[in-house]
């Protein structure tokens, strides 16, 4: 693009100044582009219902029997009705390209649809992947961890090691032992007769014991 000769008047222009916008005279007429395809599909989805149908068959029969029982001289289309085929062919060649602009915006519709579900697809694929990855790593990594049977089998030979080199090892009570132990004594301290906590002089009741004499 040649430049203007008031830009050459003005000098070179530095590459990071905007150039200025002109402004027409006549503001040019804005429309929407997707108003004629969203025309086109109503017409579309209305010559495909039974009420298109019904209106269509009702104007034919109103055209035919007006120029069939009407007065001569009122008559537009006498017999053969050429007017009302003329009619029909030029509302069937407009209906076609109206009916397939609808079904190409329909489809560029279904395409998108389509794409965004495939991603939506692919997405969660690699999500299910990514999952699967992660139990894979579980299972392997909780098969390395010591188990309490394995723990008590590795005991059991380090004890039968000392006891065949002759160490011995005190053996511990266990819990369930030392709750068994302990509630025997309870019940010996409960028998009738026991020696109680008072001493052996001590009175009936338990009170302290009454001096001699």
């Amino acid at each position: 693009m040649r430049p203007s000769r008031r830009d050459q008047r003005r000098g070179p222009v530095p590459l990071d100044t905007p150039r200025e916008v002109r402004r027409p005279l006549l503001a040019r007429p804005e429309f929407d582009p997707d108003a004629f395809g969203r025309a086109s599909e109503k017409f579309a989805r209305f010559m495909g219902t039974g009420k298109f149908l019904v209106w269509m068959t009702a104007f034919v029969l109103a055209w035919i029997g007006w120029n069939v029982a009407a007065p001569e001289r009122w008559r537009f289309d006498p017999y053969s009705f050429t007017f009302l085929t003329l009619v029909l062919s030029l509302q069937a060649s407009y209906a076609a390209p109206l009916i397939l602009l609808a079904q190409n915006r329909q489809d560029d519709r279904d395409r998108v649809l389509n794409e965004q579900d495939r991603s939506r697809d692919e997405r969660a694929l690699a999500d299910t992947e990514y999952l699967t990855r992660e139990v894979a790593a579980l299972r392997i990594a909780l098969r390395e961890v010591a188990t309490r049977d394995f723990v008590r089998s590795e005991l059991r030979s380090v004890l039968e090691e000392l006891a065949e080199e002759g160490v011995t090892v005190p053996a511990s009570r266990s819990r369930d032992a030392k709750r068994k132990s302990s509630g025997k004594k309870r019940k010996r301290v409960d028998e009738p007769g026991a020696a109680r906590p008072g001493g052996a002089d001590s009175g009936p009741d338990g009170d302290l014991p009454t001096p001699a004499g």
